[in-house]
């Protein structure tokens, strides 16, 4: 069979140059290959018409014959939405849109016969449907076919005249001329033992299935092989970068360690905290460099890990790191590690942008002479002006909050690359972490310390505040501190700020006897930063803010955390407000408020917040709802590879196959590495 990739979409019947070109354009569809692997996105029985009087809330798609007679436009701002009546004749249902409202109305005429596509849902007793797909009704054709395919496209195409139909029609015909069966990419050996379908005939299927149980092994056979490279090269570069990337020996454990050990450690060591740094230890007197991630749930002691690592760099010669994303943050890692040492000799420095002048110079003299031990920092740390003795040991917090370009520049600043740990609060679910980073260089702290008592988790709904107002000033007649979080809306940042900066007024006018901070993203960084240490210090005993003391606030007397419109934030997100809380040893409260009318899937998060503390088990949740885009609800990247069936979330238990994993432990092959950066 010939290459398919080098086949441009022009040599196949029906696609001419601008037909092509915005294939290219929208779908990155640039060949018969890219056209074979563009698989649709469900399978619909349209060989019938239903009557509304036939439809209920739990059927899949159906299509249906009428005519809109009306249009309404309900509600305002981000919840208005377009609602046209639809009849068949005999009753009446609801065509519903969130977007492109006016457009809808200008291209979809009253008294004129659509067919409406989509899935009935019952809302207030009356069928509806969200964003249909509607087509003239002389252009219905009644399938022959039970499962006929349908492709994504974009309005673009649409407009164009390229809709679903349309790829349908290519796929049918490029079928059509693929006659020869398709080479196989799979072992025979493991297609017989795990029973997988052949590649020609799962192709083929998952276009053009005739039954849902034939696409479903069409799409088993793929999703697998999918998966089963992503896995292979991942373990590959892994193996290539231990056997490239040589790294500085820690090989003793010395007094400086011992001493915090058994005279300064303030309490004892979690079982996991334990097992971490012995992994660690391994990996730093291997002579391979250590390039290891370290995940663990607000609270879990990462950064005393980090520190005790430290100090074993410290035992063998070496100066240490800590780049975090905020200035607060890093002066609170400042305060930590200097509270955890005491009057131990090891001389700790912090260097950020506000750090200038003389201080700044007697700072850069110290590290470029060896006298300053460990540097806790922001960016700064990466300038070209800021240059180390022997740095042996990095520590990245907060990963996701750094490009791999800057944690690059690191490196520069020693012979031989330094020994780096990434740390997220941000769990990563197992099934993704796997994909990610293979069975390699990821450690976890799943235990928090003794003497930390659970979160409490509250659904509140807005319309009764008084009991939730009454609740946090016993809070803070107790001496404790609160937060008030308020979403950013980024389709509408001024609508955000404007709430919040109401909000903050209403609240002093609800809690006049006390002290208020606000804190929200257009603030300078200089007041913002005002701010939000006066609520560090306690000269506040409430922070209004946005989403941006999501990272990097550690106030142990704060004991509640109300989220407002909590239905706008993902899991994940909800999280790590949550973990803002519970850091010292009274009990701590989070209040999710909603309003009542919640979405099933927004009721679930709700839900599962409320029932679970476990990071990793929200995490995975989370993974589930939303998928593996935007686990950590603060913008990180999607996943780094293209997946065109397989869903890390529904098809976890494929990634965690003991016959492949097994068989890929036994492969090594040479290729590019990958993961030579954090």
């Amino acid at each position: 069979m010939q290459d398919l990739r080098k086949l441009e979409l022009t040599y196949l019947p029906g696609i001419g140059p601008a037909r092509a070109k915005m294939l290219i354009q929208e779908l990155n569809i640039n060949s018969w290959h890219d056209l074979l692997y563009y698989f649709p996105y469900k399978h619909i029985d349209r060989s019938r018409l239903y009557k509304i009087n036939e439809l209920s809330a739990d059927m899949p798609f159906v299509q249906v014959k009428g005519q809109i007679i009306s249009f309404e436009e309900s509600g305002a701002g981000r919840k208005k939405h377009l609602i046209a009546h639809f009849t068949d004749g005999y009753m009446l249902m609801d065509l519903v849109w969130f977007n492109g409202i006016s457009y809808i109305k200008k291209v979809y005429k009253l008294r004129t016969d659509y067919i409406v596509f989509g899935r009935p849902n019952l809302f207030n007793g009356r069928i509806n449907i969200t964003h249909p797909d509607i087509d003239p009704a002389n252009t219905l054709v009644l399938s022959k076919m039970s499962m006929q395919p349908y492709y994504s496209t974009t309005e673009k195409m649409k407009k164009a005249g390229l809709n679903s139909r349309s790829l349908e029609h290519f796929t049918s015909t490029l079928f059509a001329k693929l006659q020869e069966p398709f080479p196989e990419t799979l072992p025979a050996y493991l297609i017989e033992r795990l029973h997988l379908m052949s590649l020609d005939k799962a192709l083929r299927l998952a276009h053009y299935p005739s039954t849902a149980m034939e696409l479903s092994h069409a799409n088993m056979r793929l999703k697998f092989e999918e998966l089963f490279y992503i896995q292979l090269s991942i373990l590959r570069y892994s193996r290539e970068r231990q056997a490239k990337r040589n790294g500085y020996r820690f090989e003793k454990v010395g007094d400086t360690f011992n001493n915090f050990y058994y005279h300064h450690l303030p309490f004892q060591l979690t079982n996991a905290q334990k097992r971490v740094i012995k992994e660690m230890r391994v990996d730093m007197n291997s002579g391979r460099q250590m390039n290891r991630l370290l995940q663990g749930d607000v609270g879990s002691g990462k950064t005393l890990v980090a520190l005790m690592t430290m100090l074993l760099a410290l035992d063998n010669g070496f100066q240490s790191c800590i780049m975090a994303p905020t200035e607060i943050l890093a002066e609170q890692h400042l305060e930590t590690f200097r509270s955890f040492l005491g009057e131990m000799p090891v001389h700790v420095e912090l260097l950020t942008g506000t750090v200038k002048g003389k201080r700044r110079q007697a700072i850069l003299e110290g590290l470029k002479d060896g006298s300053v031990n460990i540097l806790v920092g922001t960016h700064a740390i990466i300038e070209d002006n800021v240059e180390f003795m022997r740095l042996g040991f990095v520590v990245i917090d907060e990963q996701h909050r750094f490009g791999v370009a800057q944690r690059a520049r690191l490196w520069k600043k020693s012979l031989v690359p330094p020994h780096v740990l990434v740390m997220t609060a941000t769990p990563i679910p197992r099934t993704l972490a796997m994909t990610l980073y293979g069975d390699l260089d990821v450690s976890v702290i799943d235990e928090l310390p003794p003497g930390r008592k659970p979160i409490k988790t509250i659904h509140a709904y807005e319309n009764k505040p008084e009991i939730l107002y009454n609740g946090i000033q016993r809070e803070i007649e107790e001496g404790r501190q609160a937060y008030f979080v308020f979403p950013l809306v980024k389709e509408s940042e001024k609508l955000a700020l404007k709430n919040v900066e109401e909000e903050f007024v209403h609240l002093q006018q609800v809690f006049p006897n006390y002290r208020l901070s606000m804190v929200h993203g257009q603030m300078k960084p200089a007041d913002k930063d005002a701010e939000m240490q006066k609520f560090v210090n306690g000269e506040t005993q409430i922070l209004v803010a946005t989403t941006v003391i999501e990272v990097g606030v550690n106030v142990p007397n704060a004991s509640v955390m109300v989220i407002q419109n909590a239905e706008r934030f993902g899991l994940s997100q909800l999280h790590q407000l949550r973990g803002r809380v519970g850091r010292g040893a009274k009990q701590s409260y989070c209040i999710l408020v909603t309003g009542y009318e919640l979405a099933k899937d927004t009721r679930r998060r709700i839900q599962i917040m409320t029932e679970t503390n476990d990071g990793f088990e929200i995490a995975e949740e989370d993974l589930k709802l939303r998928g593996p885009g935007d686990l950590e609800g603060t913008q990180q990247s999607g996943v780094a590879f293209d997946l065109k069936l397989a869903n890390l979330a529904r098809d976890g238990q494929l990634v965690e196959n003991q016959i492949l994993w097994n068989r890929l432990k036994e492969l090594n092959q040479k290729d590019e590495d990958w993961s030579r950066i954090s």
